[in-house]
């Protein structure tokens, strides 16, 4: 006789007082005051006092792995499955011959057609997971669970779920869920999932459905239609009208993100919550939508039965008849309209009221993303993350190879944040997912990171090899395939062995898992890779990689260890760099750990920009620009007075330049005075900055009648430009100058050192 406790499915109120238990992070019950102190030593804190004060309410926080089952318990909930596990006591027997095996269960969920059995693992903290044992045993025991269910339940479909929170799966693992029909779901998975929810309500289990039981036949659905055939743009096509209750099931919308990571084309926005609400209101209203939803069919190329209709138009093309749906999950996927169709979702009219829909067939998935983008205005409401991971889509087989590589550049960014073997799952933005403090690299920084290494081949006209990629194999799909596993590998390294600065994201100062930390990190991989294929230690396209790992893993440990002892001052420092230049730092620093230790490791302009980094030249330089300007001014308020008398300063100059002079005076001679501060009044003359003597210089007949050519450089002498190029030195000294004045980070060049040198021996000495 069967053990499982079927006493423990419950439905309706009782599944309704399980979710509010279940959505509680903490337990509670109610015990006597005296036992207080002991029950708090225990780890429960006291949160309610009765009128009999003779007990008290306690509660605890319930252990991490029980949370997570009532995460993912309540989520199916939400979904809408109408019968499921009360607690974690249920249990199912797997084995006939012997019924008192039995296992337990931590969620299950069924509704009319559907059976979920999930297993789920948490861990506090992230860390790599290995469950060859578990799940070999889940396997063992799946077909008398599936049994079990279906006499319960019969006629339903039963799939097997592998949940985790906090843990990194292993490639095996991995590869025997997928085998055995196990579908895996990551902590991003359940996150789109819960959103979706928030957005759909119990729609979103139609895109769950899709995506567990894609292709698999739907009970008891009319799959007829009265329609239209017609041809457009070389398509074939169909036009009808469609209860959207009917449509929902079949349909799928494909957004971008961790959940669809390996469904191309997946080229929707996220279905917006309060323009569903919106809609949702409008529908309810008895508004209407004229406009046809967009949708493309997957008929495996099997095409789609039409029976065509004896009633026919003399020179039409257009034909009328039955069309036959198919009645499978996820074989519509909705191009446009995804809005329109899910505001009928949870709607008295979802099958009183009908949608105009046109359906093509089979379109490929460039085609579908190209229509997408052409409605949507060509990119212009595609948010900028969407449009990197279309574009990855679009050009994988590009006829322009550069165009493959960009979308391979693309493809492995996605990969770094969405593969479940990767150390940088779900802390890479992709498509519309959400960033956070952990979250908050972006596929483009990757993208950029990996365009400025070497590792993959570069084309010219006619698409002829300019320069070979180092991981480059001829293809977009062998060179993945290839790459991929490396660069996983390093990271993994990195991460391994600097866990708490990984963790950090942008938080703490963290300068590691960050948009130029992990560029800084891509680039330095790919300075060594060169340096050892430049020296013939390695051959990447043909070495094992445990071999090409092992001296890549030689070089990274000295960049790890400075990762690990990096000063908080000095990542403050780090982090506050913008602009291009602080991707360019964070590089170098990561290169100077790595030389600092190896010296056979010295990229090339290593030495030069810390040469012109180091402030070197940072005193002197601001020593002698001072007397440049101060020899500047007193050359030119001498000859302005002896051209116009004492008036010079108002006749001399422009007004612009004497009314922004005058201002800046007036202020700091008020700011002196009021302040009680002791101190030299200053003039107009003294507020008149090295810019503004250009525009002196080159005031009325200034520069012809008195300037011309004592303020000209001798090697400006011929230059092309007139007066204004011979006196643009001027603007770059005062550029040098307020950089020195306001950036305790800039640090003058070994070029710009030199250049106001020369400015300084030619008018100063």
């Amino acid at each position: 006789m069967s053990k499982t406790r079927w006493d423990k499915i419950v439905s309706e109120k009782e599944l309704s007082l399980a979710k509010s238990a279940r959505s509680k992070n903490y337990i509670t019950k109610k015990e006597r005051s005296v036992a207080l102190p002991e029950l708090i030593e225990e780890g429960w804190s006291q949160y309610k006092q009765y009128k009999d004060t003779r007990f008290v309410g306690v509660k605890k926080e319930k252990p991490i792995d029980e949370q997570f089952e009532d995460k993912v318990w309540v989520l199916f909930a939400n979904m809408g499955f109408t019968n499921m596990n009360s607690d974690r006591n249920f249990e199912m027997s797997y084995d006939f011959k012997n019924p008192d095996f039995t296992q337990q269960i931590d969620v299950f969920a069924a509704d009319d057609e559907t059976i979920l059995i999930v297993e789920c693992k948490a861990a506090e903290e992230i860390r790599d997971g290995v469950f060859k044992k578990p799940i070999e045993a889940l396997f063992g025991q799946m077909d008398g669970l599936r049994k079990e269910a279906l006499k319960k339940y019969p006629g339903c479909k039963v799939k097997f779920i592998w949940a985790t929170h906090n843990f990194i799966m292993n490639k095996a693992d991995l590869a025997k869920l997928n085998e055995w029909g196990i579908a895996y779901f990551s902590d991003g998975i359940i996150e789109y999932y819960i959103e979706l929810v928030k957005h759909l309500g119990t729609s979103a289990k139609y895109q769950l459905l899709g995506n567990l039981f894609a292709n698999t036949l739907i009970r008891n659905m009319e799959e007829r239609i009265p329609a239209i055939q017609g041809k457009m743009g070389g398509y074939t096509y169909y036009s009808f009208s469609i209860e959207p209750e009917r449509l929902l099931k079949i349909s799928y919308v494909l957004h971008r993100n961790e959940a669809n990571k390996n469904m191309m084309p997946t080229y929707q926005r996220l279905i917006k919550k309060k323009r569903l609400q919106e809609i949702q209101k409008f529908v309810n209203n008895n508004g209407y939508f004229p406009n046809s939803l967009i949708i493309s069919i997957d008929t495996e190329g099997k095409g789609l039965q039409f029976d065509q209709s004896n009633l026919r138009i003399d020179n039409c093309i257009s034909k009328l008849g039955i069309l036959h749906l198919p009645k499978k999950y996820r074989s519509a996927y909705i191009i446009d309209g995804q809005h329109r169709l899910y505001g009928y979702s949870d709607s008295e009219y979802s099958l009183k009221n009908t949608i105009p829909v046109v359906a093509f067939l089979d379109l490929d998935r460039q085609e579908q993303i190209k229509l997408f983008m052409d409605i949507n205005e060509n990119q212009k409401a595609v948010p900028k993350t969407l449009r990197v991971t279309l574009n990855a889509d679009m050009f994988w087989d590009s006829d322009d190879y550069n165009e493959r590589r960009q979308a391979l550049r693309s493809k492995i960014a996605q990969m770094l944040g969405e593969e479940e073997t990767s150390p940088l799952l779900s802390r890479i933005v992709i498509g519309e997912n959400e960033s956070s403090p952990i979250k908050c690299i972006t596929v483009e920084a990757v993208q950029t990171a990996l365009k400025k290494c070497q590792f993959f081949t570069v084309y010219g006209k006619k698409n002829v090899i300019t320069r070979d990629g180092t991981y480059d194999l001829g293809t977009n799909q062998e060179t993945c395939d290839l790459f991929y596993s490396f660069i996983e590998e390093c990271l993994k390294y990195i991460k391994r062995y600097s866990e708490i600065e990984w963790d950090k994201g942008d938080s703490n100062s963290g300068i590691l898992t960050i948009n130029r930390g992990i560029q800084a990190v891509i680039r330095v991989i790919n300075d060594i890779i060169n340096m050892l294929v430049g020296q013939s230690v390695i051959f990447p396209k043909e070495d094992k990689a445990e071999e090409v790992l092992r001296h890549v893993y030689y070089y990274l440990d000295p960049l790890i260890e400075y990762i690990n002892n990096v000063p908080v001052e000095q990542k403050k420092e780090l982090r506050s760099y913008f602009g291009g230049g602080a991707d360019t730092r964070f590089w170098r620093m990561f290169q100077k750990a790595i030389a600092d230790v190896r010296v056979d490791f010295s990229p090339e302009g290593l030495n030069e920009y810390w040469r012109d980094e180091a402030k070197t030249f940072n005193d002197e330089s601001l020593k002698i620009l001072r007397e440049i300007e101060i020899k500047v001014k007193l050359v030119m308020s001498q000859r302005l007075e002896a051209k116009h008398g004492e008036n010079w300063i108002i006749t001399g100059i422009p007004k612009l330049v004497y009314t922004k002079a005058k201002k800046e005076a007036d202020n700091q001679n008020y700011d002196t005075i009021t302040s009680g501060k002791t101190g030299n009044i200053v003039d107009i003359w003294d507020c008149v900055t090295l810019t503004d003597c250009k525009d002196i210089l080159l005031h009325g007949k200034n520069w012809s009648e008195i300037f011309d050519p004592i303020f000209v450089r001798p090697e400006d002498e011929k230059i092309i430009g007139g007066r204004v190029a011979k006196t643009e030195w001027l603007i770059k000294l005062n550029s040098i100058l307020n950089k020195l004045l306001k950036s305790t980070n800039y640090s003058v060049s070994t070029e710009d050192y030199g250049f106001i040198k020369s400015i300084y021996d030619w008018l100063c000495i």
